[in-house]
């Protein structure tokens, strides 16, 4: 091989990434020039030009020193117990969700007693509950992860029980004959089987846990988190630090979803190859 045809394939790689990264952001930049374009011509004080979100984002929370990582004391005082809270409370719904899913999804019986029960919880939607909260818990850190729990158990557990419940007859009736233990059997079979199912639930409980963790910290009492901090922006009328606020859950929620997609594929590597040998 010659080296001029070694040197093309690196540029040719390179350019196909580079415009595979055009093509999945092209919708994206449009709207933004888009939006800058439309908000300067109309001036209007209630919808601030991206530049202008982006410029206050950047003094609001990323212009810190380098040994916070350019976070500032708002940022390190607001955003980070914002996204502890949540991953606290979607940590809690995930064991408890699992844990839960894979008992009733191995028994026919209890879940069809159950399963009512569930549906009319998990169809009641969580900020009505936010009183009840409040009495049991008061305002503060314990109400707000109670929302965030009651919000995310629910795909958790009803995917995990559904998984359970589809896991292949042969292969258990096949431990079964080998002797194998129960918990043998659970981790080296059921929860495998299981785990595309768990990472489906999760993926919902995401989003859930991160709309009731801003709902939570938007109730009186609250004194810290990113929904506080849209709601003082809000009483003080500045509705630049509004949009910026916005929009930053916007690009956590994005974050947070891509991290999530790239343990699951990490996680179900196994199982998207045995799907595509099977299309094969």
């Amino acid at each position: 091989m010659s080296s001029t045809t070694a040197g093309r394939r690196p540029a040719r790689h390179g350019l196909g990434v580079l415009t595979a990264a055009l093509h999945r952001w092209l919708a994206l930049i449009i709207m933004v020039v888009l939006w800058e374009l439309g908000t300067r011509a109309a001036k209007s004080v209630f919808f601030p030009p991206p530049s202008k979100i982006v410029r206050q984002m950047y003094h609001l929370w990323f212009s810190g020193p380098v040994s916070h990582l350019f976070l500032t004391s708002m940022a390190t005082d607001n955003i980070l117990p914002s996204l502890a809270r949540m991953a606290v409370g979607l940590a809690a719904a995930l064991v408890v969700g699992v844990a839960f899913g894979l008992l009733l999804g191995r028994s026919d019986r209890v879940l069809a007693y159950l399963d009512p029960l569930f549906q009319f919880f998990r169809v009641i939607p969580p900020p009505t509950l936010a009183p009840v909260f409040v009495v049991l818990f008061t305002f503060g850190t314990p109400m707000q992860l109670a929302s965030i729990i009651f919000s995310a158990i629910w795909p958790i557990l009803l995917n995990t029980a559904d998984g359970a419940r589809s896991v292949d007859q042969l292969q258990l009736a096949t431990a079964r004959v080998f002797r194998l233990r129960a918990t043998t059997r659970l981790f080296t079979i059921i929860l495998p089987s299981t785990m595309p199912k768990i990472f489906a639930g999760l993926r919902l409980s995401l989003s859930l846990a991160l709309i009731l963790m801003v709902f939570s910290e938007l109730l009186p009492g609250t004194t810290d988190g990113i929904g506080f901090l849209l709601v003082d922006a809000q009483s003080r009328s500045d509705l630049p630090a509004v949009w910026a606020t916005i929009v930053l859950l916007g690009i956590l929620g994005y974050l947070l979803n891509v991290m999530l997609l790239v343990v699951e594929r990490r996680s179900l590597a196994w199982h998207h190859g045995a799907r595509r040998t099977e299309a094969t």
